[in-house]
């Protein structure tokens, strides 16, 4: 197992951030029926690309801090959600957070933070920016914020994608 620079392929040191990789003998093939996904996960060398961005301490102990596909790219600077999404969890009205990437033509990508508000809680888009500014830095700062009642849901999770989309398509009609 190994913790590489997303873009480099170059392995981290302790306690940076990046993508998890590994191999070994009981490692799977790869996809069935779908040699392309097998080909974009497993490199030439074996290593299987989890796609989760992780770290390791100087014990060896490893731990998670979301996925890439998770990752904005602010400036030039990979800037993972869940870095902005448990920040946010200290504001004390904050109940629910996601934080998503939106286009830039200046930055490429900023952040967009889609907020539920503990029962009873009352909060604005600049109270919000304000509780993060001069404790983040700046390009993390959500450029949005928009608050929320209901999640577009799986199964399973918040669909991160609809939060996205939703935004984009209200910029666009701005």
């Amino acid at each position: 197992m190994r913790i590489v620079d997303v873009d480099t392929g170059h392995e981290l040191s302790t306690n940076q951030r990046g993508e998890m990789i590994i191999r070994g003998f009981s490692l799977f093939e790869g996809y069935y029926k779908s040699p392309e996904q097998s080909r974009t996960a497993i490199d030439e060398q074996g290593w299987f690309h989890t796609g989760d961005v992780c770290s390791q301490n100087e014990t060896g102990q490893v731990s998670y801090h979301g996925r890439i596909k998770d990752m904005l790219k602010v400036g030039g600077e990979n800037v993972a959600a869940i870095e902005i999404e448990s920040f946010l969890y200290d504001h004390p009205a904050v109940l629910i957070t996601q934080v998503v990437s939106i286009p830039d033509d200046k930055l490429q990508e900023v952040a967009a933070a889609f907020i539920q508000l503990k029962p009873g809680q009352n909060c604005t888009e600049q109270e919000i920016i304000e509780f993060c500014t001069g404790k983040i830095a700046s390009y993390k700062i959500p450029r949005y914020v928009r608050f929320v009642e209901e999640w577009p849901q799986s199964a399973t999770k918040i669909q991160k994608h609809k939060l996205q989309q939703a935004l984009v398509k209200e910029l666009s009609e701005n």
